[in-house]
């Protein structure tokens, strides 16, 4: 790595641990724990997938969908089950990794990705609008309004506007330092960190979970473990992917999953809350010039120099400043391509976009992803349930040869059974199989149904040019259908 590599690279990662302190101390308060726990877990986890990950560039932290999963149990049972429970997810995702399932990643459609990255934009911009609020929910009064919405906007402008005079340095760094010179300088009152929560902090400190070890303590935390483990992994790998195209490279998925695991265990056992990659901090990284490793190990230990020795500066950064970084992030996070083509691709496709987009906004992402992904299923299951062809060739005298093209499968069946005329057809019938392929249970079950159909009538109906796998099938079943 060449010294400008690297110059971008610490550049880069100390832009985005100036993002990931306010995300994880807002987390960390949703939770209903001490903000040093976030602290602690994006110290922990973005160092740990950092440095034994398998995709370069990306950052991880104690992130808001893993946060908000976990909130009752830590009402109704406290902060050391929270820990046990970090501890469990973690072991849950090692294993995953561990198991090579990262692969699984490549089932989520291009138009559910598209709907969790602008539903993530959209997250991301909404939740700046509560630094514009005060703590009882309420729009500050209108002076300090326009002083935030001022500086925000300056902000923006500054990482908007930087790179077109230099590239050397991050526009969102540049944008941060020096609104926070100019606050000071100018004595402007807004807010700062400072009235989020306090950063000052000791190391972190081994502290195995104190849970009673038994099944119950089991039945308690495995099913948050669980739902942290699927919220954790599904965001890590869509944001995995959204790096790939990024960077024009291709990471280890399995990797991946293996060090968020591991990162998960250690960040439980040290006092840290669960985290996974962190969409809005990864763009900010990539964009600032990040690329390798780097990057992210000194977005990590950053956090960790903030809590011990840089907490006093730190606290007095605006939090206007990094508002206006975070919607810059949103709007570039945004697939605005997405809206040009959503009259241009199949209704399914733009249905999907859309209501991940919603569901995201409004749920979170693992509940998203998830109807994406059904919705996308059960529309292109319907479209080949449609798709099934037929030749017939009655050239030989007593035999009807039928030639079905297609995929027969659940959704296909009933389709199926229309092509044939059991009662009209002459004794001998023959299927050609050649271009016909079964899928599923359902496929095997139609075709039983139609030799019973022909026997009724006193016919015989014979499979023919069958391909290997799917006379495999039939016979593993033990079909009730003759073969040729």
């Amino acid at each position: 790595m060449s010294l400008t590599d690297i110059r971008r690279n610490v550049l880069a990662g100390l832009t985005s641990s100036f993002a990931l302190v306010p995300e994880c101390i807002a987390f960390a308060l949703v939770a209903q724990v001490n903000p040093l726990m976030g602290l602690y877990g994006a110290f922990i986890i973005c160092t740990l997938t950092a440095l034994l990950g398998g995709r370069p560039a990306m950052i991880s932290g104690a992130a808001g969908s893993m946060a908000v999963v976990i909130v009752a149990l830590v009402v109704q049972h406290g902060v050391q089950y929270l820990l046990a429970t970090v501890v469990l997810s973690g072991l849950v995702m090692l294993l995953f990794g561990l198991l090579r399932l990262g692969k699984l990643v490549r089932m989520v459609p291009h138009p559910v990705m598209l709907g969790f990255v602008n539903g993530l934009a959209i997250v991301i911009a909404l939740s700046q609008l509560e630094h514009f609020k005060t703590e009882d929910g309420h729009w500050l009064a209108t002076a300090p309004l326009l002083v935030m919405a001022g500086l925000v906007a300056l902000t923006m402008a500054v990482v908007y506007l930087l790179p077109r005079l230099t590239k050397a340095i991050p526009g969102a760094l540049v944008a941060i330092v020096g609104v926070s010179v100019l606050v000071e300088l100018l004595h402007l009152p807004t807010r700062t960190l400072a009235d989020m929560a306090t950063i000052a902090g000791n190391l972190p400190s081994f502290h195995w979970p104190s849970v009673p070890l038994d099944l119950a303590t089991l039945k308690i935390i495995a099913p948050y473990a669980m739902l942290m483990a699927m919220v954790g992994l599904l965001e890590t790998l869509l944001t995995f992917n959204l790096t790939d195209e990024i960077t024009e490279t291709r990471g280890q998925p399995n990797r991946e999953c293996v060090a968020l695991g591991l990162a998960n265990v250690i960040s439980g056992l040290f006092g840290g809350m669960g985290g996974c990659a962190m969409i809005g901090q990864t763009v900010i990284n990539l964009s600032s010039g990040g690329r390798g490793r780097l990057s992210g190990v000194v977005s990590g230990i950053m956090i960790l120099l903030f809590i011990l020795f840089l907490s006093p500066l730190i606290e007095r950064i605006p939090l206007a400043a990094l508002a206006g970084v975070m919607f810059v992030v949103a709007q570039q996070t945004f697939a605005w391509g997405s809206l040009r083509v959503l009259g241009k691709v199949p209704l399914n496709d733009a249905l999907v976009v859309i209501a991940v987009t919603i569901i995201t906004v409004f749920t979170d992402l693992a509940t998203a992803v998830l109807c994406g992904i059904l919705i996308a299923a059960l529309a292109f299951a319907w479209q080949h349930s449609r798709e099934i062809t037929c030749e017939v060739d009655d050239s030989i005298d007593g035999l009807r040869t039928y030639t079905p093209r297609g995929t027969l499968f659940f959704a296909s069946t009933t389709h199926f059974q229309a092509l044939f005329d059991p009662q009209n057809d002459p004794q001998q019938v023959d299927i050609d199989c050649g271009h016909l392929h079964l899928v599923d249970h359902s496929a095997i079950a139609a075709l039983e149904n139609l030799a019973g159909r022909y026997e009724k009538f006193g016919k015989t109906l014979q499979l023919r040019r069958l391909s290997p796998r799917c006379q495999r099938l039939l016979e593993k079943a033990g079909a009730a259908v003759a073969i040729a």
